[in-house]
């Protein structure tokens, strides 16, 4: 990871620290950092790989882990991908009620075709939302996120910075932890089992 890329994933933690709810009453502990009464990341509506509209309210019951990436992020975006697969098989049956999504920050090379197969690598039951332009730029917007394209040496192989971190929803849809990049499988495990564990 580039350190312009810690600098961006850093200063986006410390925006989303900074616009809490601070009315808010932490409910549990979690690794990640607490955002129980956040009035922002409140949820998306993107169309999905096969092209379905997909919302929030399609994996009640679940825990969500939303992540903003693109196919071709050489580190943070498999890391995040295999920690999180990684968890779901350590859960054990558990694991059937964790739901990835990922969001990418890069619709215009990132098409169904190319991401139904990298999302399928790491887990068969994660899925990607790929939105236009416009609502990309919406529904970044609402989750305090960052993303900006970086130019290559050709039109074609420019490159993203982005926010480098998860969002966990608890079962009921709402926004709990923002999870940063490099905390590792275990602290992801221990929020996603405390949510779980919420739910009864």
């Amino acid at each position: 990871m580039t350190t312009r890329r810690l600098l961006l994933a850093a200063l986006g933690a410390a925006a989303l620290l900074t616009a809490c709810d601070k009315a808010a009453t932490p409910s549990a502990s979690f690794q990640g950092v607490d955002l129980s009464g956040a009035a922002y990341a409140r949820g998306f509506s993107l169309p999905d790989q096969d092209g379905q509209l997909r919302s929030l309210a399609d994996f009640k019951g679940k825990v969500v882990v939303v992540f903003f990436g693109f196919t071709q992020c050489p580190d943070v975006c498999p890391t995040t991908l295999m920690e999180l697969a990684q968890v779901k098989k350590a859960l054990g049956p558990q694991g059937d009620k964790v739901q990835g999504v990922f969001i990418t920050v890069d619709p215009e090379r990132d098409t169904p075709e190319l991401l139904k197969p990298y999302l399928a690598s790491f887990d068969e039951s994660f899925i990607a939302l790929r939105g236009s332009p416009d609502q990309l730029k919406e529904v970044a917007k609402e989750f305090k996120v960052y993303y900006a394209k970086v130019p290559g040496k050709t039109p074609d192989s420019y490159t993203m910075d982005h926010t480098a971190a998860s969002f966990l929803f608890d079962t009921q849809g709402r926004v709990r932890v923002f999870s940063r990049y490099g905390a590792g499988a275990q602290a992801l495990t221990a929020d996603i089992k405390t949510l779980l564990a919420e739910a009864g």
